[in-house]
């Protein structure tokens, strides 16, 4: 088959053991730890568990590799902030997948962070408009190796945190996630059919904060494993 311009990069993020995993598409969970939801001002969320809420980041947003990943601040902020989350690859499909058939697509789990231009943000929030320049610009999605289900399990607890210049920023656990994760994948193939190459940020605790260049971060997940990174 031809095409009239080159066909695009395809984006991908390392499989512990040597392998890769293409990335399609980026869905992200807003307010999914009571606490988070507390610091950022959704009391009504943080008190009852509310229907789950999506944003996307486009698939090629990510930015992975070994060791420690240069990352870019972005420019038109002057706040841009961290969320330290638990990344799920799927490794297969569906539309309107049951709670106990979800675990089922999972190929694995990895640890992310969904950086923010908390600036533009809080813009948009205001005037009600859309988010998708303050949460899916480039290098947006950071993501560690993926950890596949073969060796990580499904992990429902275990600790998740987020170190910056050592300082540790985040800290929670997984068991703390207001819907958990064969509950976000249900309710998300209920508003689009998910297919393999799929990732899904399941949400950051409490302690989001401003990031500047030079800052060094270094997040991890209980039984998944870490990353490290660098703003520049």
């Amino acid at each position: 088959m031809s095409f009239v311009i080159p066909v695009p990069h395809v984006t991908s993020l390392p499989v512990a053991g040597g392998l890769r995993f293409p990335v399609r598409r980026i869905f992200c969970v807003g307010r999914n730890y009571a606490d988070h939801a507390r610091e950022m001002g959704a009391i009504d969320q943080a008190e009852g568990r509310e229907p789950p809420f999506f944003f996307s980041k486009p698939g090629d947003a990510v930015v992975s590799g070994e060791g420690q990943v240069a990352v870019t601040y972005p420019p038109l902020t002057a706040n841009l902030h961290h969320e330290v989350e638990l990344v799920v690859a799927l490794g297969a499909g569906g539309e309107n997948v049951t709670v106990d058939a979800a675990n089922g697509l999972i190929f694995g789990y990895a640890v992310g962070l969904d950086l923010t231009r908390r600036d533009m943000q809080a813009k948009a929030k205001e005037k009600a408009h859309p988010w998708d320049m303050s949460k899916g610009f480039d290098q947006s999605a950071v993501a560690g190796a993926i950890c596949p289900v073969a060796v990580s399990g499904h992990p429902a607890g275990g600790r998740i945190w987020l170190k910056v210049n050592g300082q540790v920023r985040q800290e929670g656990d997984l068991s703390a996630m207001l819907w958990k994760v064969d509950e976000i994948i249900a309710n998300l193939s209920t508003l689009v059919r998910l297919e393999a190459g799929d990732l899904i940020y399941t949400g950051t605790p409490a302690g989001v904060g401003p990031l500047v260049r030079g800052d060094v971060l270094e997040g991890g997940v209980d039984g998944v494993g870490t990353l490290l990174a660098r703003i520049v």
